[in-house]
């Protein structure tokens, strides 16, 4: 039995399917680390023409995706995969946006998420309210289905399970893991259109490296998000401090060139 499992309903299963079986996440899926399934909700209509939606009751523009459709598909996901640490998630701009921490915290506190993935003008309410226990959005925009965010939560979660990826570090050390942004990357060649890699990363002193590392998150924090910058967090230890004092120079002097 695979360590985490996703169902997503869909209208385009092969779309997702194709995007969720390749790469890291497919090699995860063939040693048995997680399962992701797609399923077609209208596999589930009991009408020859697979209709889904309906025009929206008070009038208005497009369709509302129904809900007998939806909630057959959910129970038959239910009934054979769902266990108790089993979360069901609306992909929907209403939801509140979706954070590395609501990334950890469902991989933390469940085993399996069914995401359903709305079109047209939305989802019948009773459907939400009935089978929906949380929504959640990309952020302030708004897409013409729920698949590209499915496939974003299902991959920002899958991707933290023991086993799929070689190493802790392979994401902890990531944006947003720990309040920071990922300090700047290099590879090979050392000098490339007359940019050379900084020369503490060819020093060898893993120390050094590890600094220069975690003064560049501070320094790209503060350009690019300060709103999630916390500086209670740098004034544990004197290092930290230093750390900290160098790198908001460092900042401010950045500031003055632009």
């Amino acid at each position: 039995m695979a360590l985490y499992s996703i169902d997503i309903m869909t209208l385009f299963p092969e779309t997702v399917g194709d995007m969720m079986n390749e790469s890291i996440l497919g090699r995860a899926q063939e040693r048995g680390f997680i399962r992701v399934d797609a399923h077609q909700i209208r596999d589930f209509t009991t009408n020859k023409q697979k209709q889904v939606d309906d025009y929206p009751y008070g009038g208005g523009r497009g369709a509302v995706m129904q809900a007998d459709p939806l909630y057959r598909c959910w129970a038959y996901i239910r009934e054979r995969f769902g266990t108790e640490r089993s979360r069901t998630i609306y992909l929907s701009p209403c939801g509140a946006t979706f954070t590395q921490a609501k990334a950890r915290q469902l991989l933390a506190d469940y085993d399996h998420l069914i995401l359903v993935c709305g079109h047209y003008e939305g989802v019948d309410q009773r459907f939400l309210d009935e089978c929906v226990d949380e929504e959640i959005s990309l952020g302030d925009f708004v897409l013409t289905g729920g698949e590209i965010p499915a496939m974003a939560v299902a991959d920002a979660v899958c991707r933290m399970v023991p086993g799929v990826l070689p190493d802790p570090e392979c994401f902890e050390e990531e944006s947003h893991w720990n309040g920071l942004l990922e300090y700047p990357q290099y590879s090979r060649p050392a000098v490339w259109h007359g940019r050379e890699v900084p020369e503490v990363l060819r020093s060898g002193d893993h120390e050094k490296v590890r600094r220069w590392r975690r003064k560049q998150s501070i320094i790209r924090t503060l350009q690019r998000r300060p709103d999630i910058f916390r500086e209670e967090d740098f004034l544990g230890s004197k290092q930290d401090r230093r750390l900290l004092a160098e790198a908001k120079e460092a900042y401010e002097a950045l500031k003055e060139q632009e």
